[in-house]
């Protein structure tokens, strides 16, 4: 059992920030790209690697990463957890969008269509690693050229994957949700708690 209820954030995310605040999980955030000598984790998936497995290996790796950070700078020996989104349609994984382009063909792809949006966590502490997989069906309406080009001058596709998020802007596109919202938005909530307390967090 861990005397101090406290984590580290292996992820640079405001929305991940925000969710853990909302279920009252007290965290530092883990600067990784600080740490001298550190290898980033490399975010590109395998060759037939599943959108989901990729987000699973994706969320371990960037736990382990923020556990050597630990190790390295000899922080106070708090879980780490780690988080990582995917979106998938017809099979095929939308990552972060490199340019505006890139995020007006991402949205065109999805419009009218339901797509997965897959978030896996990963919590390390010591030797131990547990992670979870939450995996939502997302439809969003039929989007004209003139409505994606609104959205894309707000800029808020930079850094998201499937070039939009469900709690700004993109939320009036959405026509359907079957499964986690907070998962959709970066952090699946429920599966979160769960592994914290798998830790001895009280969530």
């Amino acid at each position: 059992m861990l005397v101090d209820k406290r984590i580290y954030l292996a992820s640079q995310s405001p929305r991940r920030r925000e969710l853990l605040k909302q279920i009252g999980v007290a965290f530092d955030v883990l600067a990784l790209r600080a740490v001298a000598g550190r290898m980033d984790v490399v975010e590109v998936p395998r060759a037939d690697e599943a959108a989901s497995d990729f987000a699973l290996r994706m969320a371990v790796e960037k736990a382990a990463c923020g556990w050597r950070a630990v190790d390295a700078r000899r922080l106070l020996r708090f879980p780490v957890l780690g988080a990582d989104t995917v979106v998938e349609l017809d099979g095929a994984i939308l990552g972060k969008p490199a340019d505006r382009a890139e995020a007006e063909a991402m949205l065109m792809r999805l419009s009218g269509r339901t797509h997965q949006v897959h978030t896996a966590v990963a919590v390390q502490h010591e030797d131990r690693m547990e992670r979870r997989l939450s995996s939502s069906q997302v439809r969003l309406a039929e989007l004209g050229a003139a409505a994606i080009g609104r959205y894309l001058e707000t800029g808020e596709y930079l850094g998201k994957a499937g070039a939009y998020g469900i709690q700004g802007r993109a939320g009036a596109f959405v026509e359907h949700i079957d499964g986690s919202y907070s998962g959709i938005m970066g952090l699946p909530l429920y599966d979160t708690a769960i592994l914290l307390r798998a830790f001895g967090l009280a969530v």
